[in-house]
């Protein structure tokens, strides 16, 4: 499989290698772009691909708009405790579903399985034999995954909200107030993830964000990169790593 070892790195360059064959081992690069492994991946990325996340973006977007409308358009403040409550709560949901498909997708599978390969789990197994890659990928490519994962939820909501009665909508307003703040999250994750990699030319309040550990912060996400990667899998806020590692 690509991922595996391309580049021989399970070889160690001892004794019983010639001086050639050691010198030539010592020379491959062990990840990053020059890796002939995250080279090969990259290369599967395909129009069919591009085209499915630039769809995904495009009506993602206009439902977040849609729904931050009316979430606004039925705000009352008397409901502002449930609602921050329910705020919290979806950004800790999409915090544990960004490290359980995080997970998933390290640990299960090979880029090899149809579909689902070299569609979804190519990324993962590119991006930890060059961490790199993901600061250049452009916007489509680097959220088109997580805003169709977002896509159904915000889609249940704006629903919500066209075919309900304003006393039911007030009713369930903290669920909403849920639902949109978990499905942004979830939808920014891998926006958020892609900062946590980029140390020079982020915006002040990105590293506001991150400073305070509001989003995910580089320092942070470094503990998951430190070989063999089983650790800190949470990338959205990274809130929940610390306590997932300690119950294991």
């Amino acid at each position: 499989m690509l991922e595996d070892d391309p580049n021989s790195n399970t070889i160690l360059a001892g004794s019983e290698l010639s001086e050639d064959n050691r010198a030539n081992l010592e020379k491959r690069p062990r990840w990053g772009p020059r890796h002939k492994g995250a080279q090969e991946l990259a290369k599967l990325y395909s129009n069919g691909k591009r085209t499915q996340e630039l769809i995904c973006v495009y009506i993602c977007i206009t439902l977040m708009i849609l729904n931050l409308g009316l979430i606004l358009r039925h705000f009352r403040l008397e409901r502002i405790s449930n609602v921050v409550v329910a705020a919290i709560f979806g950004i800790l949901t999409a915090d544990f579903g960004s490290g359980l498909v995080h997970w998933g997708a390290d640990t299960w599978g090979s880029v090899e399985l149809p579909i689902v390969g070299k569609n979804f789990l190519r990324p993962f197994r590119e991006h930890h034999i060059d961490p790199t890659s993901i600061t250049r990928h452009d916007f489509i490519e680097t959220n088109g995954d997580n805003f169709m994962v977002a896509l159904p939820i915000l889609g249940k909501l704006a629903w919500n909200f066209f075919t309900r009665t304003n006393a039911e909508i007030q009713q369930d307003y903290a669920i909403s107030a849920y639902l949109f703040l978990c499905s942004i999250f979830i939808a920014m994750t891998n926006q958020i993830h892609k900062w946590s990699h980029t140390y020079w030319g982020l915006p002040r309040w990105v590293l506001f964000l991150q400073n305070h550990h509001i989003i995910l912060p580089r320092r942070h996400h470094r503990i998951h990169h430190v070989a063999p990667h089983e650790t800190y899998f949470c990338i959205t806020t990274g809130w929940l790593n610390w306590p997932l590692e300690k119950i294991k």
